[in-house]
């Protein structure tokens, strides 16, 4: 079993027209088995502040102890984030950032990847800095109707195509008592 393939069991009540004899609202449940989702909301900031702070002291030691100048310091910053996160990553699950964030990294199978995986989702990880600029409304009392425009980032795209996952310390546990379930089988007609 693997993450990708998990389902969750969700049911949904829906109001009906119709109420019973004492007036009460008849609801009818809807069952679905919807994908396991690992994406959090707000999972895109954090994991951008996570690379800032795995890129602080190499910044820092780039530019006080070597003298290097900002633009120098911080391209081997990017550089030594890569390949000093890959190898933090495949031993314990996490950087520094993440660590502080309560991220770990994790494979399709619920394990930390290998090295050579995680360099190539590190790698493309400067593939995922591509902001989104949209364009939204607010309406406020005291400024009636303000316009603003809003960063997303895309941060998925290396984790898409190295099959990881980034997900909180705590969702773990679930997610492999998840795995080890043995899921039942489709809808399966037996033949005699």
């Amino acid at each position: 079993m693997k993450i990708s393939e998990l389902k969750k069991r969700k049911t949904v009540r829906r109001a009906t027209r119709n109420f019973d004899l004492e007036g009460n609202r008849i609801y009818n449940e809807f069952e679905y088995d919807l994908p396991y989702q690992t994406i959090y909301k707000g999972s895109e900031r954090e994991r951008l502040f996570a690379k800032v702070i795995d890129m602080l002291p190499f910044f820092l030691v780039f530019f006080f102890l070597f003298h290097k100048i900002a633009i120098i310091s911080l391209l081997l910053s990017i550089a030594s984030v890569i390949v000093v996160g890959a190898i933090n990553e495949s031993y314990f699950g996490t950087t520094l950032g993440k660590k502080i964030l309560n991220m770990k990294v994790i494979d399709d199978e619920g394990n930390y990847p290998g090295f050579l995986k995680l360099l190539l989702r590190n790698i493309l990880c400067l593939a995922n800095f591509n902001p989104e600029f949209s364009e939204c409304v607010f309406n406020t009392v005291a400024m009636g109707k303000r316009t603003a425009t809003r960063v997303n980032f895309s941060m998925h795209l290396n984790n898409q195509i190295c099959k990881t996952h980034i997900v909180k310390e705590s969702t773990i546990a679930e997610i492999r008592s998840l795995l080890n379930q043995e899921q039942p089988k489709k809808n399966v007609r037996l033949l005699d």
